[in-house]
C-alpha cells in the first residue's frame, strides 16, 4: 500500500482513525506528508518554512489517543505564532522569531496535529493572491497556470495538493474563503472572538481577522472547531458557547432552513457567468435539501461600505510597518512592495476622526445587515467575481506607474483631491472579489463550499453567511450540500498518487 496514497484519499477524520486502530504509525504519515510536500513544491511553491525535524520528532512521541494524533498540517506564516519558527509575514522585512506558542497553536499541538511546514501567504496578508517578493508564486493544484487565491493561498494549495488534509488559515477580508474556492475546498471563517488571537494578539484589523483552517471536508473542520474554539484569558472577548458540539452539527440533518441569495456585487462591477452558475448550482443543491429560498438585495452594502473597509485596513497597515520599524530598530518601509508602501501612506494620512467614524459606519452598516437578514437561517452569495486566475494577472508590478503616481501624490496633497485615484485603486484592486469583507465586518460566520468546476476544470466555490455565533446552522447546512454535490470523491490532479491496492481507505469508510 502506497502510504502517499493514503494521505491522498483520507480527510484528518479518517487519518486519525487509522491511527488509533494501528492501521498507520503517526511517524509513517508525517514521512509521506513530507515526501509529498517535498514532491509537489516545485509545482506550487506553497511552503514557507519547512518544519520536518520537529514534526519527525513530534511523530514519534505523540499520543496515539489524541483526536487528531499523526495528522500532518501546516502553519499559515501569518498571525500565528510557533516557539523558534521565523514567522515572515510574506515580507523581506527580518522575521519575527517568537518565543511562545499562540494558543491556537497550543490546542492544535494538544489535539495530536503535526505541523511540517509553515504555508505561503501574499505580504502581511494584503492581497487575495498569493504571490510575493519575498516567496514567489503559489500556484493552484488543479492547474498550476493559476493562482490559488489568498492570502491563505499557501495553506490551500497544501490541502488540494494532497499535502496535508487540514491547514491553519486567517481570514481578514476573505482570507480563508478565497483560497477555498479557487481550490475546491472548505473554508470556514468562524464568528469574531471564536477562536482567540492571544498572546500574539488581542485582535487584529479592528477585529476584522479570525482563524480557522481550510480543509477537505466539512467534518474535518468542524472537529477542528471543537479542538480549538473557546475563551482565553488574555482575549479581550469571545463567542457565545454553541449549544452542542460543532461536530455533531456537522453529522445532523438541518432540517428545513429558510435561506437567501445575494447576487449583486457591492462595486457594481462584473460578476462572470462561471460565478452566477456557481451560485445556481448551490441554490439548486440548498432546494434539493428541502429548503426555501428567497432573492434579496443588500442596498446599503456599496462602494461606500468597502471604502470604508479598505480605510480602516490601511490604516492597520501603517501601524503594522511602524510596529516592524520599533520591532528593528530601522524603518522597513523601502523593504516592503510597492503596494504596501502606497496602502500604508494612505493609512499614514488618514486621521484618527476619519478612521473612527468609518469604523462608526461600518458598525451601523453591520447592525443594518443583521436586522434585514435575521428571518434568513443563511444568506448564499458569491466569493470570487471569476474563476481563479492565470498567475501573475493581479502582479502590483503591472501597476508600477500608477502606484508610483499615486505615491507622489500622496505625499503632495491630501485625501479629498485623491478621490477618483483611490476609488480606481480600490476597482483594481477588488476587481476578482468583492463580498468576504462584508462578513469580516460583521463578525458573522461564512463558510465556502466547494459546488462548482468551470469549463476549464477549474473548482469555483461559494458562500453561506450565517447568524453571528452560529456555526453550528452553517455546518449542518455545508454537510448536507456536500452529500449531495459528490464533491468529496473529487481531488485535484497535480501528482495523483497511484491507485491503492487491496482495501480502501478512503474517508468514506473511516471510523
Amino acid at each position: 500500500m502506497s502510504l502517499e496514497s493514503v494521505l491522498w484519499e483520507n480527510d484528518a477524520t479518517a487519518l486519525a482513525g487509522l491511527v488509533r486502530k494501528g492501521e498507520i504509525s503517526p511517524v509513517e504519515l508525517v514521512d509521506a506528508a513530507i515526501a509529498r510536500a517535498e514532491r509537489t513544491q516545485p509545482q506550487i511553491n506553497a511552503t514557507a518554512e519547512k518544519l520536518y525535524e520537529a514534526a519527525r520528532s513530534r511523530a514519534r512521541s505523540v499520543d496515539r489517543s489524541l483526536p487528531l494524533a499523526g495528522v500532518p498540517t501546516a502553519l499559515k506564516d501569518l498571525g500565528i505564532a510557533m516557539k523558534g519558527v521565523p514567522n515572515h509575514s510574506g515580507s523581506r522585512m527580518p522575521p519575527f522569531v517568537p518565543d511562545y506558542d499562540s494558543v491556537l497553536t497550543q490546542r492544535l499541538l494538544a489535539a495530536g496535529l503535526i505541523p511540517i511546514v509553515t504555508s505561503t501567504t501574499p505580504e502581511l496578508g494584503l492581497r487575495l493572491v498569493t504571490e510575493s517578493a519575498a516567496f514567489g508564486v503559489t500556484r493552484n493544484p488543479w492547474d498550476t497556470n493559476h493562482i490559488t487565491g489568498g492570502s491563505s493561498g499557501g495553506a490551500a494549495a497544501l490541502v488540494a495538493a494532497g499535502v496535508v488534509p487540514v491547514a491553519h488559515a486567517s481570514d481578514g477580508g476573505g482570507s480563508i474563503r478565497v483560497p477555498a474556492a479557487c481550490n475546491g475546498l472548505v473554508g470556514l471563517k468562524t464568528s469574531r472572538g471564536r477562536i482567540p488571537l492571544t498572546p500574539l494578539a488581542s485582535e487584529a484589523w479592528y477585529g476584522f481577522v479570525a482563524d480557522h483552517a481550510v480543509t477537505r471536508s466539512v467534518r474535518d473542520s468542524a472537529l477542528l472547531l471543537d479542538l480549538t474554539h473557546g475563551p482565553d484569558g488574555l482575549a479581550p472577548y469571545a463567542a457565545r458557547p454553541p449549544r452542542g458540539s460543532f461536530t455533531a452539527a456537522a453529522a445532523r440533518d438541518p432540517g428545513r432552513l429558510r435561506l437567501a441569495v445575494y447576487r449583486q456585487s457591492p462595486l457594481g462591477l462584473e460578476i462572470s457567468h462561471e460565478t452566477l452558475a456557481a451560485l445556481d448550482t448551490a441554490v439548486a443543491l440548498a432546494r434539493e435539501g428541502g429548503h426555501s429560498v428567497e432573492e434579496i438585495d443588500l442596498p446599503f452594502i456599496g462602494r461606500d461600505f468597502i471604502g470604508d473597509f479598505a480605510r480602516t485596513v490601511a490604516s492597520a497597515v501603517a501601524g503594522t510597518l511602524a510596529g516592524a520599524a520599533q520591532r528593528t530598530g530601522r524603518p522597513v518601509s523601502g523593504e516592503v512592495e510597492r503596494a504596501t508602501r502606497v496602502l500604508a501612506r494612505y493609512g499614514e494620512l488618514l486621521s484618527a476622526g476619519e478612521i473612527y467614524a468609518g469604523l462608526e459606519r461600518l458598525q451601523a452598516a453591520s447592525r443594518q445587515l443583521f436586522a434585514e437578514t435575521a428571518r434568513y437561517d443563511a444568506v448564499l452569495m458569491p466569493l470570487i467575481a471569476h474563476p481563479p486566475l492565470k498567475c501573475g494577472a493581479m502582479d502590483p508590478n503591472g501597476m508600477d506607474a500608477f502606484l508610483e503616481d499615486m505615491l507622489d501624490r500622496l505625499r503632495l496633497t491630501r485625501l479629498l483631491r485623491l478621490k477618483p485615484l483611490l476609488g480606481q485603486l480600490l476597482d483594481n484592486s477588488l476587481w476578482f472579489t468583492h463580498w468576504p469583507a462584508i462578513q469580516n465586518v460583521s463578525g458573522q460566520p461564512s463558510i465556502a463550499l466547494p459546488v462548482h468546476v468551470t469549463a476549464d476544470g477549474l473548482p469555483l466555490g461559494i458562500q453561506a453567511a450565517g447568524r453571528p455565533g452560529d456555526e453550528e446552522t452553517l455546518l449542518s447546512l455545508a454537510a448536507q450540500m456536500e452529500r449531495l454535490s459528490g464533491w468529496l470523491d473529487r481531488r485535484a490532479p497535480l501528482l495523483r498518487p497511484a491507485p491503492l491496492a487491496g482495501a480502501s481507505h478512503n474517508h468514506a469508510e473511516a471510523l
